[in-house]
């Protein structure tokens, strides 16, 4: 038998078949969106804004399951009819607009050319002000919202955006009958559902971005929506009242799209999620074990049957990763983004494979050689300190620094970011006692992963699961399809890992807590209002750290 794993990230879409008793991956597929800049709607003007076409979505829907349901037929054990279910994640939180139809507004010709009347990408930054005003509102009236969430609410989820559009382009937010998640659209359109009402929202787009909780009824109550913003006097009539973990049935896969696919309709689709949250049950997830999705970001996950609130840690609520556990998530705004950016504005057009010339380079340079020390701030700051207007620092720099030493500081900074976060999580008594590392970086980029071990002072697991967040999402898919019982089980069957471990060499670790000292002070310096020791040692520390590692 086999489930059906759709991921549809910033870029692209990839499907994957899993055979279920074996756990492997037997077809993969991939089909990038035609719009914009890899996907991206961008502004010049503005380069906040990161919106996306949500036509892509179905195009490359339909183009990916096809292409994989092709290979499959090359299989002798593999037939349409043994699918026993689908599952979906995708990027979050990546709302869109859509009429009472479910019909994105963008499909409008007089919205087509409108990104507002699109989907609000995850790293649309866009509604910062609009973030602080939540967050702000909610210390003064609500602060049991704020536990939940780390004690900030971000620009990059459901309520900023929407405020931010409400008050932008009136004709959108007045035309459109609902906000719906990216997450819970794809599985609504696969079961043909074309009222609003019907889909099943997913709790962890719900209760991670839109401050949904059972605590308090759900999403935020009326009075509090209303005080943001006359405008959203009665939003909530326009959103959900009760959100599912994933693995319960969305519906069942309708007869268009059966059509469209090549495939049996009536197959059981599961709610959807995000794609790092099945990324970590993709590659493992269990208590005690943090799982590093890295990739243009990176997402922190962990689960646990009791923890406590984590200020800065953006978001622990039931049943979000696995159902029956409290899933932990916090992160990083850029990681694999800031070594792009890196490479395209900085690198001249005559280096060929610059990321393999910069990697071999960088290699040759000890810990602590470069002089240099970077805040991993470029796309802002998604936990601790949860603030969208920070901004990228490099510190050192002299007339004989090179490019490759950049590119190890811009490294190291992303470590150290980590590194932050593991501290903040393990300081409020959730025992981190395993990491396994997810994504493209983890397979790619072997420099980076010693880096980390180094800098963390732990060791890192690999997972030897190809498309770890597709492959979380065939596991829900199989799970709503009455194949496995629970997660437990299926990661039984289908989770490994690579034969390989990054281990930390304790002379560099050494190293590099001494630049994770400076780190911090540039963090807290720059990152909150009340820092208010000198920065005068940092620059001559770090040439006294670049001197004893130099002549060693």
């Amino acid at each position: 038998m086999y489930s059906i794993g759709l991921d549809f990230g910033t870029n692209s879409v990839r499907c994957v078949i899993v055979e279920l008793e074996s756990g492997e991956i037997v077809c993969e597929s991939v089909a990038n969106y035609p719009s914009g800049i890899d996907g991206v709607i961008i502004d010049d003007k503005n380069p906040h804004l990161a919106r996306q076409n949500p036509s892509d979505w179905l195009i490359c829907l339909e183009k990916v399951v096809k292409n994989a349901i092709k290979k499959g037929r090359k299989l002798k054990s593999f037939s349409e009819d043994k699918i026993v279910g689908i599952g979906v994640d995708t990027t979050g939180s990546t709302p869109l607009p859509v009429d009472e139809n479910l019909t994105p507004l963008s499909f409008y010709d007089e919205f087509k050319n409108n990104p507002n009347a699109m989907a609000w990408l995850w790293k649309d930054h866009t509604s910062s002000d609009e973030a602080e005003e939540i967050t702000e509102l909610a210390r003064k009236t609500r602060p049991h919202y704020l536990r939940k969430i780390g004690g900030v609410y971000s620009s990059e989820w459901f309520f900023s955006k929407l405020l931010h559009l409400a008050r932008t382009d009136r004709k959108v937010f007045e035309k459109m009958a609902t906000f719906i998640e990216f997450a819970d659209y794809i599985p609504a359109v696969l079961c043909g559902i074309k009222n609003p009402k019907k889909v099943k929202r997913s709790i962890c787009a719900a209760g991670h971005k839109a401050l949904y909780h059972k605590e308090w009824g759900g999403l935020p109550d009326n009075e509090f929506l209303g005080n943001l913003d006359p405008l959203f006097k009665n939003i909530r009539e326009k959103l959900y009242d009760e959100a599912y973990s994933a693995g319960k049935v969305a519906g069942y896969l309708c007869e268009e799209w059966a059509k469209k696919l090549k495939i049996p309709e009536k197959i059981p689709v599961s709610v959807g999620g995000f794609d790092a949250h099945f990324g970590a049950v993709g590659a493992g997830i269990k208590e005690g074990v943090l799982v590093k999705v890295i990739g243009t970001s990176t997402c922190d996950m962990m689960i646990s049957k009791k923890v406590t609130d984590v200020p800065g840690v953006c978001g622990i609520f039931p049943d979000s990763i696995v159902p029956g556990y409290l899933g932990i998530e916090a992160g990083q705004s850029a990681v694999g983004d800031i070594f792009y950016w890196f490479v395209k504005r900085f690198m001249p057009d005559f280096v060929q494979n610059p990321y393999q010339y910069l990697m071999k380079k960088a290699s040759k340079i000890k810990p602590g050689q470069t002089g240099l020390l970077c805040l991993d701030w470029h796309n802002g700051n998604r936990s601790i300190l949860v603030d969208q207007k920070l901004t990228g620092l490099i510190l050192g720099f002299t007339l004989n620094t090179k490019p490759e030493e950049v590119f190890r500081c811009l490294i190291e900074a992303t470590g150290f970011g980590a590194r932050r976060i593991i501290e903040q999580i393990e300081k409020y008594g959730v025992k981190i006692k395993e990491i396994i590392a997810t994504g493209g970086i983890p397979e790619k980029n072997p420099l980076l992963m010693q880096i980390y071990s180094d800098i963390f002072g732990k060791e890192i697991k690999i997972s030897d699961v190809p498309q770890t967040c597709a492959t979380g999402a065939a596991i829900f898919g199989a799970i709503a399809g009455k194949y496995f019982k629970n997660v437990k089980v299926a990661q039984e069957k289908i989770c490994k890992f690579k034969k390989f471990k990054y281990t930390p060499d304790f002379k560099n670790k050494k190293i590099y807590d001494k630049l994770y000292s400076l780190y911090k002070n540039l963090h807290d310096a720059f990152g909150t209002k009340n820092y208010r020791k000198s920065l005068y040692h940092v620059m001559k520390e770090l040439l006294k750290i670049k001197d004893e590692v130099s002549f060693q």
